[in-house]
């Protein structure tokens, strides 16, 4: 199993430029940095159209449009090996399964394996948590776990892991070159000065999801960058593809850290659209699937992610949610749910979104009983944005049917309107 979720965030040229078919994602293997620079300028040309266009507006960006993304699967890589050792030491401490909140390493046991393993000495091991809060409790949860991994690669000397193959230490950092040291100091620079442009201007930057190689290192960069700029409100949204597997996990962990730090959480839901390219990939390269097994499975984790952050806009009233969903149903649940927990339109922590062009008749009701509602305006030239489009389609089953029924809901109207004379009323 590590071995086969190892393959997954190895980079794979043929899973690079998609421009044959509109149902393939694309992703650029860009061969220089002046690439991210100009889509920076253009992501700051969108944020400066949201501000003059509506007030609390957003405006959505893609991360391997800012990074390189050959830099992300690697760094995906590390992330996700750093994280596999800690429920590799949870496990020895007999806590395997656990859930990921509730999973939490003794300290004194943790030191003596590390010891054990040959990472580093006992006394070593105890410098790591010198002059920080982590482990003051006797123990260390997966939060603290990660924000050790930010903290050891600045020593000097290299982190080693053990390699599940072999059983001796390896470099955790292996893969990791000065430039790719370069790389992730200008991807953090790029996301600051979006991020001020959008404070300045009143709009929310969205960090969109893409495929599941690259996220945990896009959510590990975009949680960076809200913890700065989300201090007193939400400026920056995470965006968490709901059927992935992984999905509830990733939102309750970074909801925790919020609550732990002080800081907004912000975040847009939607189910996800990488699905068959998703599945194409990890069948090549042999690893498990890390979608949802079919669609109402997805629905659920949907309504499990949303109910958990709609409870914690209840609790603390410093998280926001954007329902980015063309389900009907979706929206139904979501509209109870905020009547239950008393969560009102004018409190503006609930928005919906949905693409421009669809699913009128869920848009304007909601608009005009006094929800704050998006439109979602694909921006590009139409080669590029009808992939996104078809992709969008494939995630929203039934959507032909919808169209229809929309557009058997526009003609009632008109024969309403011609009816009682006012056709342009």
């Amino acid at each position: 199993g590590a071995e086969q979720r190892e393959k997954q965030y190895r980079a794979h040229q043929g899973f690079g430029d998609h421009h044959g078919g509109v149902t393939g994602a694309h992703t650029y293997f860009y061969a220089d940095e002046a690439k991210c620079d100009q889509h920076m300028e253009t992501f700051l040309r969108c944020i400066d159209a949201s501000s003059g266009s509506s007030e609390d507006g957003f405006s959505a960006i893609k991360l391997t449009a800012l990074a390189r993304p050959q830099f992300l699967v690697r760094f995906s890589e590390v992330l996700v090996k750093w994280r596999r050792f800690f429920h590799q030491m949870a496990a020895e401490q007999g806590q395997a399964g656990w859930a990921v909140l509730d999973t939490k390493l003794e300290v004194e046991k943790l030191q003596e394996q590390l010891a054990n393993l040959g990472i580093v000495s006992k006394a070593e091991s105890q410098q790591w948590f010198t002059g920080e809060n982590l482990g003051t409790s006797g123990t260390v949860d997966l939060l603290d776990w990660n924000s050790l991994l930010d903290s050891r690669t600045k020593l000097s000397r290299p982190l080693l892991i053990p390699n599940r193959k072999t059983g001796q230490p390896e470099l955790l950092l292996s893969r990791f070159s000065e430039e790719e040291e370069l790389q992730m100091k200008r991807v953090l620079q790029r996301m600051d000065v979006l991020a001020k442009r959008a404070m300045e201007k009143g709009v929310r930057l969205m960090v969109d999801a893409e495929q599941s190689y690259f996220q945990p290192a896009i959510s590990h960069l975009t949680v960076e960058t809200q913890r700065r700029f989300n201090r007193s409100q939400p400026i920056i949204y995470n965006t968490y593809q709901c059927y992935l597997k992984e999905a509830y996990n990733n939102v309750t962990g970074d909801v925790e850290l919020s609550r732990r730090e002080g800081w907004h959480f912000g975040t847009k839901l939607v189910r996800g659209a990488y699905m068959e390219q998703e599945r194409e990939r990890a069948a090549q390269m042999g690893y498990e699937d890390p979608i949802n097994p079919n669609y109402e499975k997805t629905n659920e984790m949907y309504h499990r992610c949303l109910d958990y952050v709609l409870e914690e806009i209840k609790r603390s009233r410093k998280a926001s949610v954007m329902v980015a969903s063309h389900n009907e149903d979706t929206v139904k649940f979501t509209l109870r749910r905020m009547m239950e927990l008393g969560i009102h339109p004018s409190d503006k922590k609930v928005c919906f979104g949905q693409l421009l062009g669809m699913c009128d008749q869920i848009t304007f009701p909601l608009g005009q009983a006094g929800f704050p509602v998006y439109k979602y305006v694909p921006y590009g030239p139409v080669n590029e944005v009808l992939p996104y489009l078809s992709r969008r389609a494939q995630e929203n089953r039934g959507f032909m049917q919808r169209a229809n029924r929309e557009r058997d809901l526009l003609w009632k109207e008109v024969k309403r309107r011609l009816l009682t004379g006012n056709l342009f009323s």
